[in-house]
Parts: structure tokens; C-alpha cells; sequence
């Protein structure tokens, strides 16, 4: 079943790096009693990921934060080393939070799943954006295609808040 405005998210743990090296955040030290912008990608550094979704939150970040918006994070079905690699070539490590969902186990919980295998890529992550405030979606933002990133805009969360 795919996630809805209105529920709230499942616990799940994700890995992310820190100073000190690899580490790990769970759903509910993340989006509990903060209100969040949370945009998946079906992969790091890929092109419709790198070049067109990623940039508009880095570059609305200051505008989605002046809107109330206490983290804006992105999750990929990557290892933490790439999420952090990306992070740094991106420039986006200071104003987004990096979420490694390795294998695939938010995206299968919330139902945003997507079998990639025919490309070579396996289980992936649906593009889509979504606002959820004290763990509970409120907006959320379904592409239809994964080398789409219109509908899952920082764009058109920005405009929701």
C-alpha cells in the first residue's frame, strides 16, 4: 500500500554520515515534532536526480527553511558513501540532510518502491517529494516516470507551504 496524505510514516532506520563516520537516524529522531521536506530519488548522480531535481532544493533551501521547514532531506537507495560523495560534489551537504535507505527498506515501507532491475539498477526508490510535519504526510507528490522531476519540484512544495 502506498503511502497517503494523512499517515504517518513507519519507523525506519536510515544511514547517514556524520564527522565521526557512518552512523544511522531513525524515521522518528527525524521527522518527530519537526516539520520536514522529504524528496527520494531513484539514484544518486544520476542525470534527472543530479542535474534537475536535486538543484531546486538546494537552491530554495534558504526559502523552504523561511517557510517553517525544520530539515529538508533526501533519501536514495544508495550506500551512505555515495549519499555522501553526492553530498560533497552537489554542494547541497550543508543545507540537506543525506538519508542512505541501502536496501530499499523505507521506500518498500511507504510502498514507493520501484523494480529498476530492467536498466540494470534493481530495487529503487520512486521520484517524489513530500512535506511532513511531526511524522505525518501532508503533501506528497507522486512523479508518473522516473526521468521526470516536475510534480515533486521543490517548486511545487514550496508553493504548498
Amino acid at each position: 500500500m502506498t503511502i497517503s496524505v494523512g499517515d504517518k510514516l513507519p519507523e525506519a532506520t536510515f544511514n547517514i554520515m556524520t564527522a565521526e563516520g557512518p552512523s544511522q537516524v531513525t524515521a522518528s529522531e527525524l521527522f518527530d515534532g519537526r516539520k520536514v521536506v522529504l524528496f527520494a530519488v531513484p539514484g544518486a548522480f544520476t542525470p534527472t536526480c543530479h542535474m534537475k531535481h536535486l538543484p531546486g532544493f538546494v537552491s530554495h533551501a534558504a526559502e523552504l527553511k523561511a517557510k517553517g521547514v525544520d530539515t529538508i532531506a533526501c533519501t536514495a537507495v544508495n550506500d551512505v558513501f555515495v549519499m555522501n560523495a553526492w553530498a560533497e560534489q552537489s554542494g547541497a551537504k550543508d543545507k540537506i540532510t543525506f538519508l542512505a535507505d541501502g536496501s530499499a527498506n523505507f521506500a518498500k515501507a511507504i510502498g514507493m518502491d520501484l523494480d529498476a532491475s530492467g536498466l540494470g539498477m534493481g530495487i529503487r526508490s520512486k521520484r517524489y517529494s513530500m512535506l511532513v510535519d511531526d511524522g505525518v504526510v501532508k503533501v506528497i507528490n507522486e512523479e508518473e516516470a522516473p526521468g521526470k522531476a516536475e510534480v515533486s519540484s521543490a517548486e511545487t512544495i514550496l508553493a504548498a507551504l
